[in-house]
């Protein structure tokens, strides 16, 4: 007998953007009971969006794909039901989301996903989850909220920067030069924000992009980068965040 083979997005990077921005909101601010079934709709959202995408992208397999995109997509709404009951005011962040949701599918339908500004949008939209969970631990519309969007989209961007410099754009030595700087940019932005401990955080990424921004390297080689580079990011944020 056949098996079914479960549907799961390819993008690994992803799971990184799905799971760090919200749990370094959820400990900005005070874990809660109801971070669990928040997060596990969150997840199943970005579940529900690969088969989603590909159902526009694609004209065959689509009434497989509709069929995965849709029970994601239903079994998050299972655990999202009861969290906007207890938290109404979460409800707040549907129109943002919607918004670069809506970014996302004008790029797909044109066959430009891998636009720089998609990608940026694609950020936010991860950082929005980050939102959340702050905002369910008790944190309001604050600098907390704003520490939490800014510095994760900040790493975020500069992983977007350098998997270009050494995928798509490695021959393009001005993209080479755009990682380099960008990393050393961000190194100084915890220090306006008077968080200057958050600067840690960056180092790990500002060594990779300077030692391989354009050079040559294996996807499985960027792959262990970029969890090693995520998993830094997320403890010293984490520390960070608990001390101030």
């Amino acid at each position: 007998m056949k098996k079914t083979k479960v549907v799961l997005p390819r993008e690994h990077g992803g799971w990184a953007m799905i799971s760090v921005p919200y749990i370094i909101g959820m400990m900005a601010a005070q874990p809660v009971l109801l971070h669990l079934p928040l997060f596990l709709a969150w997840l199943l959202l970005y579940l529900a969006s690969y088969p989603l995408l590909q159902a526009l992208r694609r004209g065959s397999k689509k009434r497989s794909w509709l069929k995965w995109g849709f029970g994601y997509a239903a079994s998050a709404a299972a655990f999202l039901i009861p969290v906007v009951l207890l938290e109404p005011l979460l409800l707040g962040f549907a129109p943002v989301l919607l918004a670069f949701i809506m970014v996302h599918i004008w790029h797909v339908r044109r066959k430009a996903e891998r636009a720089l500004f998609n990608d940026i949008c694609a950020i936010l939209l991860f950082c929005t989850g980050g939102a959340a969970a702050y905002f369910l631990g008790g944190g309001r519309f604050d600098n907390g909220l704003t520490a939490v969007v800014l510095f994760n989209f900040l790493y975020f961007t500069g992983t977007v920067f350098f998997v270009k410099s050494v995928f798509r754009e490695r021959k393009n030595r001005p993209y080479t030069y755009y990682s380099k700087i960008y990393h050393v940019v961000i190194l100084a932005v915890p220090l306006l924000f008077g968080n200057p401990w958050l600067s840690l955080a960056y180092l790990f990424p500002l060594l990779r992009a300077l030692k391989f921004s354009g050079t040559t390297m294996k996807p499985m080689k960027v792959g262990i980068l970029e969890i090693v580079s995520a998993v830094q990011f997320l403890i010293v944020a984490v520390v960070i965040f608990l001390s101030v």
